[in-house]
């Protein structure tokens, strides 16, 4: 697959709707830009599997339990009454049921395609193909040191209809504490316990619903081998996002677009979000999973 205009090696080997992405010469992710998916997931792009420089899995697609979830996208459970995350739909008054509301994220065109570089713009449709957003999202993976690699996500969502758009989270529609949207990894199988640290302490109460600059979450691999994955905002605007973080059940980090009120995107008007995550090998202490977070934000 080659795109005229592109820096960086073409990619006419791999798979027509993947591409792999490489840290040092070694595959780290794997960007699924076309999926094969049914209408319930609300099919979109997504990046699995991501592994750590020495092969640790860090992600998980399909899972048994949510078989919406998709290793790290960007979804929302609600534009406009939309689904554009997949599953159930939260009703205010009802609770979550299962509705023929979903929509999809179509790939559009790319704007630069390398092993380590990703640009393209995607369409957020609805079920009748009508344009809800337009998007241009960017993928970059870069080294950090000779244990953790960066992976930038920076998306730029614009309202593609004539009237105002409104954004919003199961939480905004009355579910406590359910304010995922956005940016969202889902986790994976881990053998014992896991570990989630912040700025702010140790566990999920110290940083969910919360705002902070780092959140890192951590376990050992189907071979006993830690691993930890750090969070961060790599924007201001991102950094007033609250942190959606669930390690019961599942393991799932988010960064929050709507809360507990709606985001309402006027027409034409467009945000940006960008969220950073530092994957590493070995389990992480506060201080150095800080270091980690410092250090990727500074050469961003």
């Amino acid at each position: 697959m080659k795109v005229p205009g592109t820096a960086g090696p073409t990619l006419a080997a791999q798979a027509p709707d993947a591409v792999e992405l490489r840290v040092g010469g070694r595959e780290v992710a794997r960007y699924v830009w076309r999926p094969e998916l049914p209408p319930s997931t609300a099919p979109r792009p997504f990046l699995h599997p991501v592994r750590t420089l020495a092969g640790c899995l860090v992600t998980d697609a399909r899972p048994d339990s949510h078989t919406h979830q998709l290793g790290i996208s960007i979804a929302a459970p609600d534009i406009d009454g939309r689904n554009f995350w997949g599953g159930r739909t939260f009703v205010a008054g009802h609770g979550p049921a299962w509705l023929d509301d979903h929509g999809m994220q179509r790939h559009q065109r790319w704007l630069t395609l390398s092993d380590t570089d990703l640009v393209h713009t995607v369409r957020w449709v609805d079920a009748g193909r009508a344009i809800l957003l337009r998007e241009r999202r960017s993928i970059v993976c870069r080294p950090v040191n000779r244990d953790a690699w960066a992976l930038r996500v920076r998306t730029r969502l614009a309202n593609a209809t004539r009237r105002p758009l409104p954004i919003r989270s199961p939480a905004a529609l009355g579910r406590p504490g359910a304010g995922y949207g956005g940016f969202f990894w889902r986790g994976p199988a881990v053998t014992g316990p896991v570990r989630v640290l912040s700025q702010d302490g140790t566990g999920v109460r110290a940083v969910h619903g919360k705002t902070a600059d780092w959140v890192a979450v951590g376990g050992l691999d189907s071979e006993n081998r830690e691993w930890t994955v750090v969070f961060l905002p790599g924007n201001a605007e991102t950094a007033m996002d609250r942190w959606f973080v669930r390690a019961r059940d599942y393991l799932g980090v988010g960064s929050s677009l709507a809360w507990d009120r709606p985001l309402v995107l006027e027409p034409g008007e467009s945000i940006d979000r960008n969220v950073i995550a530092v994957v590493a090998d070995g389990a992480l202490a506060a201080d150095e999973a800080a270091a980690l977070a410092a250090t990727a934000r500074s050469a961003a």
